[in-house]
């Protein structure tokens, strides 16, 4: 059995006109009414259904006395030719809102800090603009986010930078530091203990960030600044979803970002320990590409985060509250 070519309508030429003549001599079951339609003659008609049925090798339609019926090949060339027109009106709408900066995609990726409050306000702001402007959301480590900003795949990104990235194509726009604090899990025996320091943590099990991480190396460094050896019940883990699974199930601690904390802790699922780490990660902020032309709808996600970045904590406050719980309506892809 010859194997399909999937570019059979370059090497034919498929006119778009051919197309429209298909559903028209299907909507009139003649093809001198389809002619008519489609302002055309009807040997104008004639030639292009035969160039087409020829390309093919078989016949699309049964020609009967009364007009013209098509085949179970025929059939199926029609129903493809309305999809195809279909999807070729639809592209033509989407352009024309683009046009106006009204729809479209954007792709932005994010680490976890900006991704549970900074970027979730923003994204709410810009949809009660445009509700048609699709957002796709990556969370991940600033590395990856990196490598897919410079395939092309990311419009934008809220991460950070380091002295090992190349910043000479990059263009960095800083938002906001990243203290960090203790946390564990609600009813810990050590949230409510006062006079908390550093080396009541020593001997506690802790689930920190991978060796090589920068939060890593400054966690260590804390208990070494202290004259303290890093706690050694450790496991090492980056994975959100397992942390805060394991930290509620024991008594476990683990170091992560201020905005993070507190987000967990208004959920009622941890509790940050009365203890002030003098320890924070290198600020965050929006990175994009130096040759990158911006979106009319990635401009407008950029002016959204960065109000947002820049309003008062109580002013952030009043407006989460008033924000609805949840935002099924809106098409944000969280990957």
């Amino acid at each position: 059995m010859t194997a399909p070519n999937p570019n059979w309508y370059l090497r034919a030429r498929l006119k778009t006109r051919q197309l429209l003549l298909l559903i028209a001599i299907d909507d009139a079951g003649n093809i001198l009414r389809a002619a008519e339609a489609l302002c055309m003659t009807q040997p104008a008609a004639s030639k292009q259904l035969k160039e087409l049925e020829d390309m093919l090798g078989i016949a699309l339609f049964e020609r009967h006395p009364r007009g013209m019926a098509p085949t179970i090949y025929g059939e199926s060339m029609i129903r493809h030719a309305r999809m195809a027109l279909s999807s070729l009106a639809r592209a033509h709408e989407d352009i024309v809102a683009l046009k106006a900066g009204l729809a479209g995609q954007v792709d932005v990726g994010s680490i976890m800090t900006p991704a549970l409050s900074l970027l979730p306000r923003a994204i709410t702001r810009v949809k009660q603009q445009v509700p048609q402007l699709r957002i796709g959301v990556q969370i991940e480590a600033s590395n990856e986010l990196l490598e897919r900003l410079q395939r092309g795949t990311l419009d934008f990104l809220l991460a950070r930078l380091t002295g090992f990235h190349d910043c000479t194509e990059l263009v960095y726009e800083e938002l906001a530091p990243e203290p960090v604090v203790v946390v564990a899990r609600t009813g810990h025996p050590l949230a409510g203990r006062s006079g908390l320091a550093l080396h009541d943590l020593v001997q506690a099990p802790w689930i920190t960030p991978p060796p090589g991480s920068v939060l890593r190396q400054r966690f260590d460094q804390l208990f070494h600044n202290a004259g303290l050896e890093p706690p050694g019940d450790i496991v090492d883990t980056s994975e959100i979803v397992l942390i805060t699974s394991m930290l509620q199930m024991s008594d476990a601690l683990n170091v992560m970002s201020q905005d993070v904390a507190r987000r967990y802790q208004e959920l009622g699922l941890l509790d940050i320990l009365p203890l002030e780490l003098d320890c924070r990660m290198d600020p965050f902020g929006i990175i994009r590409r130096r040759d990158s032309v911006m979106s009319p709808g990635a401009e407008l996600l950029l002016q959204a985060i960065r109000r947002e970045a820049s309003a008062p904590a109580v002013q952030q406050e009043t407006e989460a509250e008033q924000m609805p719980a949840t935002y099924n309506l809106y098409d944000i892809a969280l990957a």
